[in-house]
């Protein structure tokens, strides 16, 4: 790894972790990571349950997501019609840069916490708190989000099944042009993102997709209606810029690019974690996605020789800073796996 890389991460040495990404193939330029086992989560998830059973006691939802969904959409909603209608566009941008930024990617892991039903305990009511939070990004992706995501974690890094990676095309135009295209590829990360998975995998629509996507350009039509143009723009703007150069986007970059060959998935521990439900603690989700964000900080004190001995991360920003700039790294610094019986 590049001292960017090494710099970028923190390692203690505890000899019971399973970390790795099992055994790797060599790796050919132009080519992601192969690795010829299953993904580390499921294994590791079983040892400490074996060793700390108690953790079954953090499963099950949050009830304070749901008020923080709508403290958060009334506050992005009620500043939007203010700038849009009362500031100067600088100023709008600005602000959306800054607090839209963060608006928008609260509302995402909103979303991403309701995927795994850790609002309530009715999955409809999971659904349709996440519809609510959709509102302000503007483009509905919540239903179909669901979908998507729960075989990221079904089928971690298998091959066309698993969206979350970069299509090899889509990683082979962006590795061709050196640091000016990786940040090209870190500023539209946010909208490769959601437009992949319906290119490589797409998918039945249903009656919830009917009812995401009716309730959102309803919504958008009434809000223009009430507040203005330049207020929606606000909100497309916070989507925007908040997802790519900004310190949050860098979780999108920091849960599973390589920076460490051999491990391929990587928490954050640092402040920004507040604002997105504790998404950085990604390796502690991953082994329990029913555990809700606001609880995963206990997994990891519980049994903290499965996690400290797991290089991580402990600033966004600086995970971004060394996607660009270091060389080794790109679209495809991502861990990928066959499927059974391939």
């Amino acid at each position: 790894p590049s001292p960017q890389a090494s710099r970028q991460t923190r390692t203690h040495a505890h000899t019971h972790a399973t970390m790795s990404s099992g055994e790797l193939e060599v790796k050919k330029s132009g080519d992601f990571y192969w690795s010829k086992d299953e993904e580390p989560h499921a294994k590791r998830r079983r040892e400490i349950l074996a060793k700390y059973p108690e953790i079954k006691e953090l499963y099950g939802p949050d009830w304070t997501t749901c008020p923080q969904v709508f403290a958060v959409v009334t506050a992005q909603l009620a500043l939007a019609y203010y700038l849009g209608n009362y500031a100067p566009t600088a100023v709008m941008l600005v602000v959306a840069y800054v607090f839209g930024g963060f608006a928008t990617a609260n509302l995402f892991l909103a979303n991403h916490e309701l995927s795994h039903n850790l609002g309530f305990a009715s999955p409809m009511a999971n659904r349709v708190l996440g519809l609510v939070a959709n509102l302000p990004i503007g483009i509905p992706f919540s239903i179909s989000f669901k979908k998507y995501h729960l075989e990221h974690h079904m089928f971690q890094g298998h091959d066309a099944m698993d969206t979350d990676i970069p299509t090899k095309g889509e990683a082979k135009v962006f590795s061709m042009g050196g640091t000016l295209l990786k940040i090209v590829w870190v500023i539209g990360q946010l909208f490769f993102y959601a437009l992949r998975p319906g290119l490589v995998r797409p998918k039945s629509i249903g009656k919830w997709d009917v009812a995401n996507i009716v309730t959102q350009l309803a919504f958008n039509f009434a809000f223009v209606k009430f507040a203005g143009a330049r207020a929606f723009v606000y909100l497309l703007a916070s989507v925007f810029l908040g997802g790519g150069l900004h310190p949050v986007a860098g979780h999108f970059i920091s849960e599973h690019y390589v920076f460490h060959p051999g491990q391929e998935t990587y928490s954050y521990y640092g402040p920004l974690n507040m604002f997105v439900y504790n998404v950085g603690y990604h390796n502690e989700h991953h082994d329990f996605p029913k555990v809700a964000g606001n609880r995963l900080h206990k997994v990891r004190a519980i049994a903290p020789e499965y996690y400290n001995s797991l290089k991580y991360h402990t600033s966004w920003t600086k995970v971004i800073v060394s996607y660009i700039m270091d060389p080794n790294m790109g679209p495809f610094s991502r861990t990928m796996r066959k499927k059974k019986g391939e």
